[in-house]
């Protein structure tokens, strides 16, 4: 075995898996470094590997015909990147890129297809992850259309914070409104209102969350159920460490 293979516990979906479960896989992983905005998939392109994010965070997007674009998704050492191959596809309509460098394990798509196939742990979790990440797609589609930007801000900074793992990170104004689906200067009031209630600081495209008890009751309630999802469905493993 490669001195290279991380150990199960930095991406928290593998660590999840039954110890022999995870040792069947280890010959599979290989380590791979995640550059910003690296692409994974396109839309239409076959899905030939998958990942499991380590530090890096992962944006799923789709894309309209103008080329605008709206983040349905956020994917760090929480999850997979590479859903539709565990669900019956070769293909997606979205689109993958890294959004914050770092490393993951890297699969072959027919590799974790088989190991999906054959049942038991791998299955059970892999399913009850998906069902996590429904929950947050079908919260996320009615957080857009019922609450305001600075709530949908302060909701979007918590859980790119839970994923990295980090109260700073570094994104700027026009990357998040791109994700977010909304004008940059939408983004600017916004984030100018959280800086001045002190709840984070912005400077040279760093962002920093100095109070995280005023912002997670600035948020909406959608941060809240998606995080108890998560917590229901994959346990104690996959929740960060306060």
């Amino acid at each position: 075995m490669s001195d290279k293979i991380i150990k199960p516990q930095v991406n928290r979906l593998l660590a999840a898996l039954p110890t022999s479960d995870y040792e069947r896989l280890i010959s599979h992983l290989k380590l791979v470094p995640l550059p910003t905005r690296q692409v994974l998939y396109e839309p239409g392109e076959p899905v030939t590997q998958v990942y499991f994010p380590q530090q890096a965070v992962v944006s799923i997007v789709t894309i309209m015909q103008d080329g605008s674009t709206v983040e349905i998704g956020i994917v760090s050492n929480e999850g997979m990147v590479g859903i539709p191959v565990i669900l019956g596809g070769k293909t997606t309509t979205t689109k993958a890129f890294v959004q914050v460098a770092g490393a993951a394990m890297q699969m072959d798509a027919d590799v974790l297809r088989t190991e999906f196939n054959r049942g038991g742990a791998i299955q059970k979790l892999l399913l009850r992850y998906v069902r996590a990440i429904y929950t947050e797609l079908t919260q996320s589609c009615a957080c857009n259309r019922l609450h305001t930007l600075e709530e949908r801000l302060a909701r979007w900074l918590l859980t790119v914070s839970d994923r990295l793992e980090s109260e700073e990170f570094p994104l700027t104004q026009e990357f998040i409104a791109q994700m977010l689906g909304v004008r940059r200067s939408g983004v600017t009031v916004a984030a100018s209102t959280l800086s001045r209630a002190g709840m984070i600081r912005y400077q040279r495209g760093q962002i920093s969350i100095i109070n995280r008890e005023d912002l997670e009751a600035t948020c909406c309630e959608c941060y809240r159920v998606i995080q108890k999802e998560f917590a229901r469905l994959l346990g104690n493993q996959l929740r960060r460490d306060r």
